[in-house]
């Protein structure tokens, strides 16, 4: 019922279950109201007391009544177990236990002692505390049956009274004044008890939502690549993200640290005063700040500054917005490749017609070439059309085009294929006796890829394979074979390894070790891999006598 009462009280009729709030707010109204009782108790017995110590002794059921209702307030105050169970499910009901222990037992008491006390004191005023309890704990329904009860009570002990001879028009009209007022108390306290439960209800609610806009700012904050500060103006640390503890070189428990108590943090020392000195203005500058690190070189950040807004009472801080200039210039470069490739594919598709025209022109000069001066010159012609179709071709690949297609292959069956036309066509002898060796661990491996695209990858590997491995029998080998739930394709070339220096820069675009290389084979292969979800890498193999590179495969 989320802690919350419907019409009338605590009570919503169509909740199933008691969320642990608002079972602990009624159980802390309750325990409030069961502490009144007891007060109420004492207090009677006192006043008993009070009255025989003046000389006005009380009678002797008056007493007695007065004795037992004390001792089962208290007894219900101070025993815990007597309240377990108690809910306000529990309490909607007239026929529960908890009810009639906390409401019905004050009716009955509390009427019996006004018929019965014959010394002219009015314990009508007693009703108040169960119709009070009942109005603030029970259904609306429920808070003015006991108001009526209450009532009925009232005008039952004037009845009595009149039997015994007192004023008919006295009693009844005490009586039904008193239950008037009993009527105005359910009502208003019930109103009452159920405006603050909506209110409660609402806050509740917006502390939820709070809480879960904090968790959401939180974690957006630490997947942040960015670093984020919060510092205030005597240069306390007040949080600061992951990416800052990275860029900042700052332990976890420094978060209660002062900036001015590492030396290497001077710089930004300095900036956070700068920019409380300029005030707001300087607040929105971008300044770029070098922190030593060990060895004595340095890190270039870029730091921004913002202002918190200051309320009356509030403390100013500052965020501080931290960004590595390495990166920085990383994004600039891989924007402007991005620029370029795009220009590129667009320059590549405005050279294949003049290309295609140079190639027909060229065969028929070909035809018609006379003379071993004027071959020498058409064959030269077409190798260079054939290197520039190539290049206009691996340049196409790389264009923003459709998402291709990723379809479950027979791998087994395609890498089989496409290795025996290589080998034809590059005249390399296949076999153990050989320069090539293919190896497949079984027929049917299937992996998810599109069907062109694998060939033109394999293809490139076996190139670059064939470019730099050393002469010798098995010194290109291609393997495939199942790995965990995927597909290895290995394609392995006996020789010198790759240096550092190069395999930095393998899968980089227009990187080529060759004068006439175009330096985006491996690039291609990098960027196909991706679009279907597989990988490629680069690796020395394990017995460190060639260099492999392993595409692996989804299935």
């Amino acid at each position: 019922m989320s802690g919350l009462a419907g019409e009338g009280g605590w009570f919503v009729e169509s909740a199933p279950v008691e969320p642990a709030e608002g079972s602990a707010s009624f159980g802390r109204l309750y325990r409030a109201f069961v502490a009144a009782r007891a007060a109420l108790g004492l207090a009677l017995i006192a006043a008993q007391l009070i009255a025989a110590a003046l000389g006005t002794s009380p009678a002797a059921s008056t007493l007695a009544l007065s004795a037992s209702y004390a001792a089962a307030a208290v007894a219900l105050w101070l025993l815990p177990q007597l309240r377990r169970g108690a809910s306000a499910r529990n309490l909607a009901r007239i026929s529960s236990p908890h009810w009639w222990s906390a409401i019905g037992i004050d009716l009955i008491l509390f009427g019996v002692l006004h018929a019965l006390d014959s010394s002219g004191v009015n314990y009508g005023v007693l009703f108040v505390m169960p119709v009070l309890m009942a109005a603030v704990l029970c259904p609306r329904l429920l808070a003015l049956a006991t108001a009526a009860m209450a009532t009925l009570g009232l005008l039952g002990a004037a009845a009595w009274s009149v039997l015994a001879g007192a004023d008919v028009g006295l009693k009844t009209t005490q009586a039904g004044l008193v239950g008037s007022g009993l009527f105005a108390v359910s009502l208003l306290a019930g109103e009452l008890s159920a405006r603050l439960a909506r209110e409660e209800k609402a806050a509740r609610g917006s502390l939820a939502l709070a809480r879960q806009q904090e968790l959401l700012n939180r974690l957006v904050i630490d997947e942040m690549q960015e670093g984020v500060l919060v510092v205030d103006r005597r240069g306390r640390v007040r949080a600061m993200n992951p990416a800052s503890r990275v860029l900042l070189g700052a332990a976890s428990g420094e978060l209660s640290w002062q900036l001015r108590g590492r030396a290497d943090w001077q710089p930004l020392v300095q900036a956070l005063e700068q920019a409380y000195a300029g005030g707001a203005g300087a607040a929105g500058t971008e300044l770029d700040v070098a922190l030593p690190l060990d060895g004595g070189a340095s890190r270039s950040l870029r730091l921004r500054l913002r202002f918190t807004r200051q309320r009356e009472g509030s403390e100013e801080l500052c965020v501080l917005f931290v960004e590595d200039n390495r990166e920085l210039l990383a994004r600039t470069r891989q924007e402007k490749l991005a620029a370029m490739g795009r220009v590129s594919a667009g320059i590549a598709h405005e050279i294949r017609n003049p290309l295609a025209a140079i190639a027909q022109a060229n065969a028929l000069l070909a035809e018609d070439a006379s003379g071993a001066r004027a071959e020498q010159l058409t064959r030269m012609v077409a190798s260079n059309v054939q290197r520039l179709k190539r290049l206009v071709d691996d340049v196409g690949e790389l264009a923003p085009s459709v998402q291709p297609a990723t379809l479950s292959l027979d791998v087994s069956a395609l890498v089989q294929e496409t290795c025996e036309d290589w080998a034809l066509v590059n005249g390399v002898a296949p076999g153990t006796q050989g320069r090539f060796l293919l190896q497949i661990a079984a027929p049917g491996l299937r992996g998810l890829f599109d069907a062109e695209h694998l060939r033109r990858i394999l293809v490139n590997l076996l190139d670059n394979a064939h470019r730099h491995a050393d002469a010798v029998p098995g010194a290109i080998r291609v393997t495939l074979a199942r790995q965990g739930e995927g597909l290895d394709l290995v394609v392995r070339s006996v020789g010198a390894p790759v240096t550092m220096e190069i395999e930095r820069h393998l899968f980089e675009p227009f990187f080529s070790t060759r004068s006439r290389g175009s330096g985006l084979g491996l690039y291609i292969c990098r960027e196909l891999c991706e679009r279907h979800g597989a990988r490629i890498e680069y690796r020395r193999a394990a017995d460190a006598a060639a260099n492999e590179f392993c595409v692996r495969l989804r299935t």
